[in-house]
């Protein structure tokens, strides 16, 4: 008897080159999905902080490995290898990659971020579109053949 694989897409993550985006910040992306959703390994150097911002939607991260603090105004908060965090739609924060070793993390999210500054106005805003734009753009500087595989619906 001939089974079907139930395996609709495999992105061998391993393989891919790190997209730089600043600021000791890279990623690999994993999808591009439908509503503005996508999902990404997120690689930040130790060190390095991710800006204030607000996400739209829900956001699911994974911590891979190293660590990293959010920076809440009630305290930081460690989050380590092995931690999962949940932010909900309108959720606010900065945080920083700390430790002798680059945070890597995978990050499910629906809909734009907003980049704000100390006063809470929006600096920029980008999402699946702007995301999916740089990889691209990152692709045809490298000459490397896009994955078709990124594209979900």
């Amino acid at each position: 008897m001939k089974t079907q694989s139930t395996t609709g897409r495999v992105v061998h993550t391993a393989t891919q080159g790190w997209v730089p985006l600043g600021d000791g910040q890279s990623f690999k992306p994993i999808a591009f999905g439908p509503l503005a959703s996508r999902q990404l390994l997120l690689r930040v150097e130790s060190g390095a902080v991710v800006a204030l911002h607000r996400h739209h939607g829900a956001v699911h991260t994974f911590t891979v490995s190293g660590r990293r603090v959010l920076l809440d105004p009630a305290g930081h908060i460690d989050i380590d290898a092995g931690s999962y965090v949940y932010e909900p739609p309108g959720n606010v924060d900065s945080w920083m990659a700390v430790g002798n070793e680059a945070c890597i993390i995978h990050i499910a999210i629906d809909g734009p971020m907003d980049t704000l500054d100390d006063a809470g106005n929006v600096v920029s805003s980008s999402g699946t579109p702007e995301l999916r734009a740089t990889y691209l753009a990152w692709c045809a500087e490298h000459d490397v053949t896009p994955n078709s595989a990124l594209d979900v619906s």
